[in-house]
């Protein structure tokens, strides 16, 4: 099975668009997706500086434009594909683009939530000063107590040993001074604590943005950062898309469900390479493309056709976890011994707990019926953000 993956943002370099506006259309499409995505792509793609790449408001919408506009390029002159031999995941941002490339939002709904989302997280930014550290290296467990310990969230979670912390820059000062054993810290150029509380607003503007936007049933496999769950339902995708924006990116269990699903080859869309190294370190001998320039285009086109004919049966997994949203103290719900044993069928919002916190609580429930397959947690432990809770096997329809 073949992947394709869109990555987000922290991903983009200076100029990396100037080489694709040759290709036929590429320079056009990026033209028209400008007056929607709020800013000049191909300008912002070619001649901006870092800094001004490093802006949510032009980064986001940079990478989701350039992600779509790329797999077309791809996609020229091959062979039908089936369905199910190619699926799709995209990293924080990138999911946006993912969600095009299965069907579920047009590409100009995809860069007009972009706008709102890149807006909202980078207003949301400037509301206090945070920031995120990459952690490398380290004993898991270690690495994620001790990022909990100093109030900070985990906001991407990518396997091969790369987490990043995230918070206000004082948690982040005090977090340096005290570093993880066996670990290295590289603070990262991002305006802000993505994939935290702190972008709580931005989560709300995107949720209005998404009420006039169509959505269809993914056509092909769909992976979410959330849990790593294939995604059956344009509607469970959207409520995904809309909330990721402040709970932890969990790219290490779309890894797992990769191997799972037995992918053996990945196409990395521009500006390509974070994505495929992770993948080098955790899916050992999958076949890799990182498509960074149109000198790329060849070996990316050569493993569509090799899955043309494909008609494989990609096992995606058919359960999904909940996970906890932040860290704290996981609280069941009254007698979920009875009402949410495993076994037990589970309606859409059901009360599966909380997670307390200081200063308030996060209700836990799934936005999907279900039925409980086992509890991964008991009442009263300490969780951190992410951590799964509860493993559910969705009753959704096909």
């Amino acid at each position: 099975m073949l992947l394709i993956a869109a990555p987000g943002q922290g991903a983009q370099t200076p100029g990396f668009i100037a080489p694709w506006l040759e290709l036929p259309g590429f320079k056009d499409q990026l033209a028209a997706w400008s007056e929607l995505a709020g800013c000049d792509l191909i300008r912002c793609g070619t001649d901006a500086d870092a800094e001004e790449i490093r802006d949510t408001a032009v980064a986001q919408p940079l990478l989701v434009a350039a992600a779509i506009a790329a797999v077309d390029q791809v996609a020229t002159g091959a062979h039908p594909v089936s369905r199910q031999s190619v699926g799709v995941a995209g990293h924080s941002v990138g999911e946006l683009a993912a969600g095009v490339l299965a069907g579920v939002i047009t590409a100009d709904d995809a860069m007009r939530l972009v706008r709102v989302r890149a807006h909202g997280m980078a207003t949301a930014a400037a509301a206090e000063v945070t920031g995120m550290t990459a952690v490398l290296g380290g004993d898991e467990a270690t690495v994620l107590a001790a990022i909990e310990a100093h109030g900070l969230t985990p906001a991407n979670v990518n396997g091969a040993g790369q987490i990043v912390a995230a918070g206000t820059l004082p948690q982040l000062a005090a977090f340096a001074k005290s570093p993880p054993e066996g670990a290295r810290l590289r603070p990262l150029s991002v305006a802000g604590a993505f994939h935290t509380h702190h972008m709580t607003p931005a989560v709300e503007a995107l949720a209005a943005a998404a009420e006039g936007v169509q959505v269809g049933d993914p056509v092909r496999p769909l992976l979410s950062n959330r849990d790593g769950a294939v995604v059956r339902s344009g509607n469970d995708w959207m409520d995904r898309i809309i909330n990721q924006v402040s709970a932890p990116v969990r790219w290490d269990q779309c890894m797992q469900t990769m191997a799972s699903m037995g992918v053996t080859a990945m196409i990395e869309l521009p500006p390509a390479g974070t994505l495929t190294g992770l993948a080098k370190r955790v899916l050992r001998g999958v076949r890799l493309v990182a498509l960074k320039t149109p000198d790329d285009l060849p070996a990316a086109q050569a493993l569509l056709a090799e899955h043309a004919d494909s008609h494989a049966d990609c096992h995606a997994p058919d359960w999904r976890l909940l996970v906890a949203p932040l860290a704290g103290i996981f609280r069941a719900p009254v007698g979920y011994h009875d009402s949410a044993a495993p076994g037990a069928a589970v309606g859409q919002g059901a009360d599966l707990g909380y997670v307390e916190m200081r200063g308030g609580s996060h209700a836990v429930a799934p936005d999907f019926p279900a039925t409980v397959i086992e509890w991964l947690v008991e009442d009263g432990d300490p969780v951190s953000a992410g951590q799964p809770l509860v493993r559910l096997q969705p009753q959704l329809a096909d």
